[in-house]
């Protein structure tokens, strides 16, 4: 018996001392250049919008997260749709000529590489989006990413991923006013009007919606109101039998930090009940927060100048 356990021992220290002595390093410069040869590419793919070669830089099998993602992202089909890319290209699809402004870009900060075996590599690294002027690079999105690359039939290919938005950068820049691109101050403007709109009309399925359970609302008068008291000011005047029928926005302005949005506005309305219509003017300063991929009105404040 003692003879047994001193074998068994011997062979377990045998085989821990192989262990230790096999090959941990894999790392070499060829190989770690080849990896951030193809983040870059990829990445530049994105910047072009070349679709064609997005889906050639990721394998079939591609597995991972993306900032969002509530699940994991299972083969390169649904890479494309996560990433909100048409995939199969549709006929009408033109490979783009590239990005001719030359002012959108990247740059890659801080970047590691290393090979777990000949054939695998890992990637860690924070990447930068931005706009290149005359005065240097200006960050506009910064990701921090691990991606695992592959090399199949003697060629790096991107097989998994997790990208999230840093989340220290992300913290810094809720307290700094966000550009407002043309498309999303439409978006904005939309979400407010709807909620205008869907007051007038007592839309209950549409305020219930737009109008979270926290809204708060202080009406000309010093008149404070809860959601509850919101709703039942849009019913009282769709039971008056008033009608909306006119609302302009001369002026707005729009200050976003992190998800909140906040808008300075003007209003000028027109209603009429029993034929006579009735005018009335002001400025309004509202808030919204996006949440669950839209916009909701978590509260406002009007001030009513005098009637038109």
């Amino acid at each position: 018996m003692i003879k047994a356990l001193t074998i068994i021992t011997v062979m377990l220290v045998a085989l821990a001392t192989i262990a230790r002595c096999q090959k941990t390093d894999f790392d070499n410069p060829t190989d770690a250049a080849a990896i951030r040869a193809e983040i870059e590419g990829i990445t530049q793919a994105f910047v072009d919008g070349d679709i064609e070669k997005i889906y050639a830089t990721h394998s079939a099998d591609w597995r991972g997260f993306l900032e969002g993602t509530q699940k994991p992202i299972v083969g390169v089909d649904d890479y494309m749709k996560a990433n909100g890319i048409t995939w199969p290209l549709p006929a009408s699809y033109k490979k783009p000529a590239g990005n001719p402004s030359n002012t959108f870009g990247f740059t890659i900060p801080d970047f590691d590489v290393h090979l777990i075996t000949p054939d695998v590599g890992v990637a860690n690294f924070i990447l930068d989006f931005g706009n290149k002027t005359s005065g240097g690079f200006t960050t506009t999105n910064r990701l921090r990413i691990m991606d695992v690359f592959a090399k199949r039939s003697g060629k790096w290919i991107q097989v998994a991923s997790n990208t999230v938005v840093d989340p220290e950068w992300r913290a810094s820049r809720s307290s700094v006013s966000a550009n407002v691109s043309p498309r999303l101050r439409q978006v904005i403007l939309d979400a407010r009007e709807q909620v205008w709109r869907a007051w007038f009309a007592n839309d209950r399925a549409k305020l219930d919606k737009l109008i979270p359970d926290e809204a708060i609302a202080l009406e000309s008068g010093n008149a404070w109101q809860n959601k509850e008291a919101i709703l039942t000011g849009a019913k009282a005047f769709a039971d008056s039998g008033a009608k909306l029928t006119k609302l302009e926005f001369p002026r707005t302005e729009i200050q976003m930090y992190g998800n909140t949005v906040i808008i300075f506005t003007s209003y000028a309305l027109e209603t009429e009940k029993d034929g006579k219509k009735t005018a009335s003017a002001g400025n309004a300063i509202e808030t919204f927060v996006r949440r669950e991929n839209g916009l909701v009105n978590t509260g406002w404040i009007l001030s009513e100048n005098s009637a038109k």
